[in-house]
């Protein structure tokens, strides 16, 4: 554990060391085939008051097809915290962190591995990677946690309407972000001012590039899709309302039927017809869960964000490359 607070203490800052982001970037390059593939890692570090430090951090190993890959990995974590602890490193598991596409993570895989990690230790993070915005000239790099209502909520394994209802679970309240702060020693601070000195002349200004069209119909296109899901989880829900709402009226004809057959019966002096059970002959329908559609909901609600986010920084851009237009020209 990397701290044994109490369950009510809640982590308001994420503090990454620098050469965390350079591993983090170095394992995507060199394994996720250009930001396709999804990689993933182990975090470590340690809880200071309200602070989590995020220190140092190693892959995943890679497995083959023949091999449990939990197995492996824990066998792997195992030897390699204690290779870390030999050697005086922090070696308190803190989290872990994956890669994303364009900021597709929102999964129930992801659910499952971080409510397992959130369970067993509390403060523990989950930083999302996006190589792809980052090669844009823009670091993507965000952690997130269960909230406390998600864990309730996971926990029961009811996902229901009627349990998300109860516990107010909606795709505004399964994560919650929290704030990145990047740290760098006083060295490494004095070693990039000296190589930002040396560069001058050779500057690069890949950031200013006013091609964003193709980053904004990748998203668009992302976004679509997750709207087609969530147009076919709704047909799916309409239907079984429509069948829910016909066995309902089958089933009350059904007693209208049998009332009227025992009233009749009565008067006859004849005995009433022997009790049945209604749920055998009107199975409930099963309710559909909602979880996934909610989390389709709040994968479409950060490709928005992204959206929004990037046209900012492009419209400024814009505006910008105008000004200068404008300047040369007069």
């Amino acid at each position: 554990m990397a701290s044994k607070r109490g369950i009510d203490s809640q982590v308001e800052l994420v503090q990454i060391d620098g050469l965390v982001v350079l591993k983090m970037i170095k394992h995507s390059q060199e394994e996720g085939a250009g930001g396709t593939d999804l990689v993933q890692g182990v975090l470590l570090g340690m809880v200071v008051e309200n602070r989590l430090e995020i220190t140092n951090c190693f892959p995943f190993p890679k497995h083959n097809e023949d091999e449990d890959f939990d197995q492996v990995s824990v066998q792997y974590q195992i030897e390699m915290m204690r290779n870390l602890r030999h050697v005086n490193v922090d070696h308190l598991h803190v989290g872990w962190y994956q890669s994303s596409y364009f900021g597709a993570f929102i999964n129930r895989a992801l659910l499952d591995s971080q409510f397992n990690y959130q369970h067993s230790i509390e403060e523990s993070v989950v930083l999302i990677y996006d190589p792809l915005r980052t090669t844009q000239g823009f670091l993507s790099l965000k952690a997130y946690r269960l909230t406390p209502e998600m864990m309730k909520f996971y926990k029961e394994s009811d996902f229901t309407p009627e349990n998300m209802a109860k516990h107010g679970i909606n795709f505004e309240t399964i994560l919650e972000e929290i704030p990145i702060v990047l740290r760098n020693s006083h060295l490494v601070n004095a070693l990039l001012c000296e190589l930002s000195d040396k560069t001058k002349k050779d500057q690069k200004f890949s950031a200013l590039d006013l091609g964003t069209s193709s980053m904004l119909e990748k998203n668009l296109r992302q976004l679509m899709e997750c709207v087609d899901e969530v147009a076919v989880d709704t047909n799916k829900y309409l239907n079984y309302q429509r069948n829910n709402f016909r066995q309902q009226q089958t089933k009350q004809q059904y007693i209208l039927k049998r009332d009227q057959e025992n009233l009749q019966r009565k008067q006859r002096g004849e005995p009433p017809l022997p009790e049945e059970d209604l749920n055998k002959l009107f199975k409930p329908l099963p309710t559909p869960q909602r979880l996934d559609c909610t989390l389709v909901a709040g994968q479409m609600d950060s490709y928005c964000k992204q959206v929004c986010e990037f046209a900012s920084q492009s419209l400024a851009k814009l505006f910008m490359a105008e000004t200068l237009h404008v300047d040369q020209t007069n």
